[in-house]
């Protein structure tokens, strides 16, 4: 049965109201005043300063602050806000390669914030570390990259007292915290125990003296200096259990043997878990038989034949050969250089961090790969 319309009154009054809606708009607008729209909103340029991506920044200051350690500060051209201890990637052409590394933020939060300024603290190890410490010199421009890393306090995750075990450059974040504390920035209890082997190798140690108070403690340890005011030895669980508040998280920045050392004497004191968490080291070369394989790589419509070694990861074998491929982490984390195998055996050091998803549909992060026959992967262009 067909259905039939029937006219209805209201249907009727709706027309009225929609004849009537072009007067009111019209009305409406003559009242408003004459002031241009904004070109941007406030929304907007907080998330430029939450996420700023890479950006061009010059070296304006390098300062030795320990045997074989400097800091670099930069002026950004982006303001930038972050949380204490997150880092940054630095990178800078060297030779035909654009290299870049991670390193953590030493200066405060507010310091990108309100002055535009950012620094990073760096150990003479490694090559391109070794390469900034030879050769950066102030007037130089960097590319610094997106503030990452989830090495900060949590006050949903950990509890409200910290206790952080730094080791050499591991410091570095360290001094963010306590910097971040002093400011205002962050609000958390932090119990540092610095661990060097002379009192020569302690960095930034007059600073953090002054930075000491009610919310911010450090602790000295020598492993090879026995002097007054210093505890000796390692950082052991008669040590952590000293100076640490009844209840804390535990946060670890520093070489793998301290890290080792560190979960057998947390694990004497019953700490472990989601109470401990660590800062992840960059992978470097692994001890293995030297092999050289055949790495064929695809960055969108272009292919490249890449000479690689079993002893490297395949991040390590692109930047040598040149090509710009993403990079952050380098520990297998963060999913950045996350590719596409198309073909290849490999290894995973460090433990595979990979989602669940990546490893069942063959994605791998170059990062901390290393080839074990010829391989073929695709690689998003790096920015």
């Amino acid at each position: 049965m067909a259905y039939k319309f029937r006219r209805q009154i209201f249907g009727f009054m709706d027309l009225l109201r929609f004849k009537r809606m072009v007067p009111v708009r019209e009305n409406k607008l003559a009242e408003a005043p004459a002031t241009p729209l904004p070109l941007t909103y406030r929304v907007n340029e907080t998330a430029k300063i939450l996420h700023p991506g890479l950006q061009t920044a010059e070296l304006v200051a390098v300062e030795d602050v320990a045997a074989d350690m400097k800091t670099y500060t930069f002026r950004l051209s982006k303001k930038m806000i972050f949380r204490a201890g997150q880092y940054v990637t630095v990178g800078h052409n060297v030779g035909e390669s654009f290299v870049s590394r991670p390193y953590a933020v030493s200066s405060s939060p507010f310091t990108a914030l309100r002055k535009g300024e950012l620094s990073v603290t760096v150990k003479k190890a490694g090559f391109f570390s070794g390469w900034l410490y030879e050769n950066a010199k102030p007037g130089d421009s960097f590319t610094i990259g997106d503030p990452s890393g989830f090495f900060f306090y949590d006050g949903v995750r950990d509890r409200s007292d910290i206790v952080g075990i730094a080791g050499g450059s591991g410091i570095t974040p360290f001094v963010c915290m306590a910097r971040a504390i002093a400011e205002g920035s962050e609000n958390f209890n932090l119990t540092l125990l610095y661990g060097a082997r002379t009192q020569a190798d302690l960095a930034f140690k007059a600073e953090l003296d002054r930075l000491a108070g009610n919310n911010f403690k450090v602790v000295y340890i020598l492993s090879d200096e026995n002097k007054p005011g210093y505890e000796n030895g390692f950082i052991t669980a008669e040590i952590i259990k000293k100076y640490a508040p009844e209840s804390y998280s535990v946060m670890l920045c520093g070489p793998q043997a301290m890290y080792d050392f560190a979960d057998k004497q947390l694990a004497q004191l019953g700490v472990g878990g989601k109470y401990v968490r660590k800062e992840a080291n960059c992978l470097g070369n692994r001890d293995v038989k030297p092999e050289k394989y055949n790495l064929t790589v695809h960055i969108r419509d272009e292919v490249f034949k890449v000479a690689a070694d079993s002893r490297e990861t395949l991040l390590a074998a692109m930047e040598r050969a040149g090509l710009k491929v993403p990079s952050k982490c380098r520990a297998g984390g963060c999913g950045y250089c996350h590719s596409r195998l198309i073909d290849g055996k490999f290894s995973i050091a460090g433990g595979d961090k990979r989602r669940l998803a990546d490893s069942k549909f063959g994605y791998i992060h170059p990062c901390c790969t290393y080839p074990d026959s010829d391989m073929e992967i695709e690689v998003p262009q790096g920015e």
